[in-house]
C-alpha cells in the first residue's frame, strides 16, 4: 500500500503507478463495505470539491455529490455556463482562484481537442489536487470503477481476456475516453486486451502504442480486431459501447453517417453466446437500448452494469480521501 498520494492528480490512471492503482482499489474496498455497514467514515470533514462541468452528467455528479458528504465534506456544483469563463476566465484563473477557495477540484470537459488541455491548465496552476471527470482523452474514475467490478466479478484481472468494443449508437457521437482508458489500464493487470473497432474508429495511436507496452511488461496480450464477432469469441468481459470516429473526420454530422454503416454492431443474444458463459457484460451508461444493446443483455444475468455505475461511488471516495486529506 502506498502513502504518499495527497496533493496528487488525477487525469489519467497512466500517471499512477500499479502499486498506488492498486492502494485506491484497497481503499475503494474499505470504503464500500464501510458504507454497507453504516459505518461513519468523515475522512474529509470540512474540505470543499469544486466540481466545474462542460457537460451534463447524471453518475458522475450525483457520485461525487454523495460520496463528498459521505466523507464529512462539501461538494460544490459549478455550470460552466454560469461562470465568468467565457467572458475570459482562463485554466490558470480557473486553478488559481478555485484552488484557493475549495480542497479539490474535479472538471468534466469532453469537448475535442480541447478537454484535457483544459484540464492540465487548471492542474499547472492550481495548489490543490484536479480530478478528470472525464475529458477528450481520459475517464479515469470510470475505468477504476470498471477495474473494481472486474476483480469483485472475476477475481485476479491476470489472464483474463476483456473485449472493448466499438457498437453503433443513434444519440449522438461519444468520446473516445472510455475506451482510451480501458485499454490502457486493464494492459497493466496483465489482461488480453482487445480493440475491437471498424476501420474508421481507430483510437489515438499513442495510446494504442502505452497499451501494447503496457501488455508487454505486464504479461498480458493486445490485440486490433475490426471484426464485432471475432472479438467476443472466449471473451472473459466483453464491453461494447459507441465512441465518434473523430480521428477519421472532426466533423459529427459526418461522423454520424459513417457510424450507420455499422448498425449490426449491437450486442445482442447471439453475440452474448459467443464469449464464455460466465462473461460479463459491462457498459458506463448511458447506453442506446436496442440500439447500442438489447434489453435483453443490458437487463439480463450477465449484466453488471449498475454494480459497476455504484462502485463509481467508492473508487472516487477513495481517491478523493488519498489526495485531498
Amino acid at each position: 500500500m502506498q502513502t504518499n498520494m495527497r496533493g496528487r492528480d488525477m487525469i489519467t490512471t497512466q500517471e499512477w503507478t500499479k502499486d498506488e492503482i492498486d492502494t485506491i482499489m484497497d481503499v475503494a474496498m474499505d470504503l464500500k463495505r464501510k458504507r454497507a455497514m453504516g459505518v461513519p467514515h468523515a475522512y474529509l470533514r470540512d474540505k470543499v470539491l469544486s466540481m466545474l462541468f462542460f457537460f451534463t452528467s447524471t453518475r458522475t455528479r450525483n457520485s461525487f455529490e454523495a460520496g463528498m458528504a459521505q466523507l464529512g465534506g462539501h461538494a460544490q456544483f459549478i455550470d460552466h455556463q454560469t461562470t465568468q469563463i467565457s467572458h475570459g476566465d482562463t485554466g490558470k484563473e480557473i486553478g488559481e482562484i478555485l484552488g484557493r477557495y475549495n480542497d479539490g477540484i474535479a472538471i468534466r470537459q469532453c469537448d475535442w481537442g480541447v478537454g484535457n488541455d483544459y484540464i492540465r491548465s487548471v492542474a499547472d496552476a492550481s495548489r490543490v489536487p484536479v480530478l478528470n471527470m472525464q475529458c477528450d482523452h481520459f475517464h479515469p474514475f470510470q475505468i477504476l470503477a470498471d477495474l473494481m467490478t472486474i476483480i469483485e466479478k472475476k477475481g485476479d484481472p491476470r489472464g483474463k481476456t476483456i473485449n472493448v468494443s466499438y457498437a453503433y449508437a443513434k444519440s449522438y457521437q461519444k468520446p473516445m475516453s472510455v475506451p482510451i482508458s480501458l485499454i490502457l489500464l486493464m494492459s497493466r493487470y496483465g489482461m488480453n486486451v482487445r480493440l475491437t473497432r471498424p476501420p474508421e474508429f481507430k483510437l489515438m495511436p499513442q495510446y494504442v502504442e502505452q497499451a501494447k507496452e503496457n501488455a508487454r511488461k505486464a504479461g498480458g496480450s493486445f490485440e486490433i480486431f475490426d471484426d464485432f464477432d471475432k472479438g467476443m469469441e472466449g471473451a472473459d468481459v466483453i464491453y461494447p459501447k459507441a465512441w465518434g470516429c473523430t480521428l477519421t473526420t472532426p466533423d459529427l454530422e459526418e461522423s454520424a453517417k459513417i457510424s450507420q454503416q455499422y448498425t449490426n454492431w449491437i450486442m445482442d443474444d447471439e453475440r452474448l453466446a459467443m464469449a464464455k458463459r460466465d462473461a460479463i457484460y459491462m457498459h458506463c451508461l448511458p447506453a442506446d437500448r436496442n440500439i447500442e444493446v438489447t434489453d435483453s443483455v443490458i437487463d439480463g444475468p450477465n449484466s453488471v452494469v449498475y454494480d459497476e455505475a455504484e462502485n463509481r461511488l467508492h473508487v472516487q471516495k477513495a481517491v478523493m480521501a488519498l489526495t485531498m486529506s
